[in-house]
């Protein structure tokens, strides 16, 4: 009975220290995301064939839909980027090219495109560079972790480039061809996404505009 009661005791203390780490670290609502109408971070980062990709390169041939997604473990994003991959040539039609950006190596970024169909640049955002640069980076609480880690598979100390477990909020953002931020779609919670419908309408806007 001493025994499973100081067992208790133990898995009780963990989670409260778990608890009070996850407390100074940056939580999601901390986050606030880039806004519109300020200059978008240029990055450089590879895909699943370790291929550069440059932004402002790609700026150069027209706008850039960056989504920002969690990882193949995640269903939602899983969802989200297959319905884009099934609407891409409407996206691709209006000049823009998509890339997503996350923070899983790059053989995950392999198991991504397999799930979902995605044939537009999946990128790895080692040590959470683009994330932090477009302000969309935290850490998820003790109860998440053990959902996404145990449940769903994540295993983010080993997919990501350190053991810090961070994760990007899913937002989209549209870039055009001057740099420019002109749209976004930011939501701390994970289950709301830029819909095509959406996307469609900003790059008509903004093309209508310049």
């Amino acid at each position: 009975m001493k025994t499973i009661k100081a067992t208790l005791f133990t898995l009780i203390l963990i989670f409260m220290i778990g608890e009070v780490k996850s407390q100074t670290e940056r939580d999601v609502n901390d986050a606030q995301g880039l806004l519109p109408g300020v200059h978008a971070p240029m990055f450089k980062a590879i895909d699943a064939d370790s291929v550069e990709f440059s932004l402002a390169e790609a700026l150069e041939t027209g706008p850039v839909v960056i989504i920002f997604y969690r990882g193949f473990w995640c269903p939602v994003c899983n969802e989200h980027l297959e319905t884009l991959q099934d609407s891409l040539k409407l996206i691709q039609d209006q000049g823009a090219r998509v890339i997503a950006v996350s923070p899983e190596k790059p053989e995950y970024l392999d198991k991504m495109a397999e799930k979902t169909g995605a044939e537009f640049t999946l990128l790895y955002d080692e040590d959470y560079r683009i994330a932090d640069a477009y302000d969309v980076s935290f850490k998820p609480g003790t109860m998440q972790l053990f959902t996404y880690n145990v449940i769903l598979g994540a295993k983010l100390k080993e997919t990501h480039s350190d053991k810090s477990q961070q994760l990007p909020i899913p937002a989209t953002y549209i870039v055009d061809q001057n740099g420019l931020i002109v749209w976004r779609q930011f939501d701390p919670d994970y289950k709301n996404r830029a819909s095509v419908k959406e996307i469609l309408n900003a790059l008509s806007e903004k093309l209508a505009l310049e």
